[in-house]
């Protein structure tokens, strides 16, 4: 399938590194590197925009290696790019780890999937049809 895309960053296209990948990672369109403090976030831009059918959203996801090795991740994981918006892509990092961390021009910072979506109706009722599981909630199938 294609997407539109505009690239207004010098930094290249979002991309598959591996055969295997859901995921294409996209990069931070900074003029010099930016320090995020322990415990604090920040809006990052790509320069990226793009153009999805109306049936179709494009996830915004945390890396794995920057959140094991650098403990940064994406705030709202998974942050969605609704089919009707044209604006730039942004990515807002958090930082977990216990020190400032560096986010230097066209670092990795998160990863893009693109996924289907189903629009439902709501029906709206006075009672469930009953399951086996019923009401029980967290932890209800055990912990371990």
């Amino acid at each position: 399938m294609k997407i539109q895309i505009i690239n207004k960053s010098p930094f290249p296209l979002p991309s598959y590194k591996t055969g295997g990948s859901a995921g294409m990672d996209i990069h931070a369109n900074l003029e010099t590197p930016i320090s995020i403090p322990s415990g604090e976030y920040q809006l990052i831009p790509t320069g990226i925009y793009l153009s999805l059918p109306d049936n179709m959203e494009c996830q915004v996801r945390p890396r794995s290696g920057l959140a094991l090795k650098q403990g940064l991740t994406v705030l709202n994981a998974p942050g969605t790019i609704d089919s009707d918006y044209r604006g730039e892509i942004g990515v807002i990092l958090i930082n977990h780890a216990k020190r400032a961390v560096a986010i230097n021009p066209g670092d990795r910072i998160a990863q893009i999937v693109f996924c289907p979506i189903v629009k439902v109706t709501l029906d709206e009722v006075l009672d469930l049809d009953s399951s086996s599981r019923g009401e029980n909630g967290f932890g209800s199938t055990g912990v371990i």
